[in-house]
C-alpha cells in the first residue's frame, strides 16, 4: 500500500476522535537549537481554533487502525471489517515535516489503535514526538494520544514531547465501559490521568524544571453510545475537571456504521444533543456553574432552549436582575451576557449608570436577555409571565419580544 492511500485510510480513521484542538500552547524555545521549524502560533488551514480565536491546522492521523481491542462502539474495533492500513514511525515523521513545509499543517495529532501491547503502541507514538522534536528541532504543536495501560515511564516521556496529552475515558461509567469495551478499565484511565496531573503539578511548582504536556491533559466522551443520559455525562466530566485538572472534555456523539454490534443503537442521538452538552460544559468551565444547578434531575438537556437559558427559566425568582446593583458574579449567569460583556458592564456601572443603549451596544444577546434584566431605562414587562410562556417565545427559532400577545394579556 503506498502513502497515499495509507493517508486516506488513517486519516478518515482518526475522524471520530473529537479531542483534538491546539489550545494556544505555549511557544517552544528554540535557543540552542540548530535551526528549528515550526509554530504553534502559525496560520493556516482551518481545523481547529486556539482560545484566542486563531485557526491552526492539524494533521489529524492514525499511526495505524489495527487493533487488539474489541470495543463495541469503535469504527477500528477488532471485529471491525473495514480497510486497515499501517504508518511506520519514519512515514508519520516524513509527512509532518513535509506538510508543515508547505505551509498545510502547524502541527500533529496522533493517535492509534492498539497493536501487540499498550507499550509497544505507546513507544511507537513516543517515538515520532521524539524525532521530530530532536532531529527535525521541530517547534510546532504535538498532541499525543496516551494509551492509558502503558508503562508509565512512557507516558513520562511522551509529556516531554508533546504539548498536550490525551487518555479518552469513552464512556462516563465503569459499567458502560465493562459492557461495551471489556479490554479498558476506568480505574485504569484515570490513574494514567493522575500520573499526568502530578506530573504536570511537579513542572509547573519547579520553574527550572523541563516543561511536561505545557498545554495540559483532555479526554473524549461517546455521547448516545450507551444509557446513560446527560445528567451522568456532565457529573463525570465535572469530577474529571476537579480531580484531574482537565483542559477540556470532548464530546462525540455516537455514530453507527454498517455491520454495527447489537450491543449498541442502531441510530445516532440527535447532534443538537452534542451541541447542548459543549454549551453546558463551557458553563461549567467558565461560568461558575456547577452540574447539579444545570441538571438537578437525572434526564437529558433541552434541546429546544440553551442551558443557561434553561436554568434561568427554572430560577425565575433570581430575576429581573438590576444590571446596576447586582453582585458581579451573577451577570454572567444571564441569558445573553458573556463573561467579557459582564467585566464591561461592571466597569461601566463605576462610571454611571447602565442603561438598555448599552447592551445593545456590546451586542448582547437582547431577545434572551430582555425578560431578565433591570436597568436604568427599562424594565421588562415580560417578568410576571409564566415561564413555560417564556420558553416558547425565548427557543431557538428567533421571535420579537415586544410583539407577543400572549404576554399583554396575561
Amino acid at each position: 500500500m503506498n502513502l497515499t492511500d495509507k493517508l486516506e485510510i488513517l486519516a478518515d480513521a482518526a475522524k471520530y476522535d473529537a479531542s483534538c484542538a491546539s489550545s494556544g500552547a505555549p511557544r517552544r524555545d528554540s535557543a540552542g537549537a540548530v535551526g528549528g521549524i515550526g509554530a504553534t502560533n502559525g496560520m493556516g488551514i482551518c481545523h481547529s481554533y486556539t482560545p484566542d480565536g486563531r485557526c491552526v491546522s492539524l494533521l489529524k492521523i492514525l499511526l495505524t487502525n489495527f487493533c487488539i481491542y474489541d470495543c463495541q462502539y469503535c469504527v477500528n474495533r477488532r471485529s471491525s471489517n473495514v480497510p486497515r492500513a499501517r504508518f511506520s514511525v519514519d512515514e508519520v515523521v516524513r509527512l509532518t515535516h513535509e506538510f508543515y513545509l508547505r505551509n498545510y499543517i502547524d502541527g500533529l495529532f496522533l493517535s492509534s489503535g492498539i497493536i501487540r501491547s499498550a507499550d509497544y503502541t505507546m513507544e511507537q507514538l513516543v517515538a515520532v514526538a521524539r524525532r521530530l522534536r530532536e532531529v527535525h528541532q521541530f517547534r510546532g504543536y504535538i498532541h499525543l494520544k496516551t494509551i492509558p495501560d502503558a508503562d508509565p515511564a512512557l507516558i513520562e516521556q511522551a509529556g516531554r514531547y508533546a504539548d498536550r496529552l490525551s487518555v479518552n475515558i469513552e464512556l462516563p461509567t465503569q459499567d458502560s465501559v465493562a459492557r461495551l469495551a471489556p479490554e479498558k478499565s476506568v480505574r485504569t484511565i484515570k490513574l494514567a490521568m493522575g500520573a499526568i496531573r502530578r506530573r504536570r503539578d511537579e513542572a509547573e511548582a519547579e520553574p527550572k524544571a523541563p516543561a511536561f504536556a505545557p498545554s495540559g491533559q483532555s479526554t473524549q466522551m461517546i455521547v448516545g453510545a450507551d444509557a446513560s443520559d446527560d445528567h451522568t455525562i456532565l457529573g463525570t466530566a465535572q469530577t474529571l475537571y476537579g480531580s484531574y485538572k482537565l483542559k477540556r472534555v470532548y464530546y462525540s456523539a455516537f455514530s453507527p456504521i454498517p455491520h454495527s454490534p447489537g450491543s449498541v443503537p442502531s441510530a445516532p442521538p440527535p447532534l443538537l444533543r452534542e451541541h447542548r452538552l459543549y454549551q453546558a460544559d463551557f458553563l461549567l468551565r467558565g461560568y461558575g456553574f456547577s452540574a447539579g444547578e444545570l441538571m438537578p434531575q437525572p434526564g437529558n438537556l433541552a434541546l429546544d432552549v440553551d442551558p443557561k437559558l434553561a436554568w434561568a427559566l427554572v430560577n425565575r425568582a433570581q430575576f429581573p436582575l438590576d444590571l446596576n446593583r447586582a453582585d458581579a458574579a451573577l451577570l454572567p449567569r444571564v441569558p445573553g451576557i458573556g463573561i467579557r460583556n459582564a467585566r464591561r458592564l461592571v466597569e461601566l456601572r463605576r462610571l454611571r449608570r447602565i442603561r438598555w443603549e448599552d447592551l445593545s451596544r456590546l451586542r448582547c444577546g437582547l431577545r434572551k436577555l430582555a425578560p431578565f434584566v433591570i436597568t436604568a431605562d427599562y424594565r421588562p414587562p415580560q417578568a410576571e409571565a409564566p415561564s413555560e410562556l417564556l420558553r416558547r417565545h425565548l427557543a431557538d427559532a428567533p421571535r420579537q419580544l415586544d410583539l407577543w400577545p400572549e404576554l399583554q394579556a396575561a
